[in-house]
């Protein structure tokens, strides 16, 4: 899961420069902002076929997190 993800968030983010792992923050290691952590959750709402609540948006800090998230559903 982990590249697959990863896959998504270089083709999002289109910074291939950073080595996606588990520990990546998503804003602060990957330049991004809250708008682009939202589009995001949005294409991986899609790729996973899961629902990704607003409230829970602002917990997922890393891509370990995602992961767990998309896990656990």
């Amino acid at each position: 899961m982990l590249e697959q993800l990863a896959e998504i968030v270089y083709e999002h983010t289109g910074n291939r420069d950073v080595q996606i792992t588990e520990d990546t923050v998503l804003l602060a290691d990957l330049g991004m902002n809250s708008f682009d952590l939202v589009n995001l959750v949005c294409v991986v709402e899609d790729e996973f076929d899961v629902e990704i609540p607003d409230r829970v948006i602002g917990t997922l800090k890393t891509v370990g997190d995602v992961i767990d998230f998309i896990e656990k559903q």
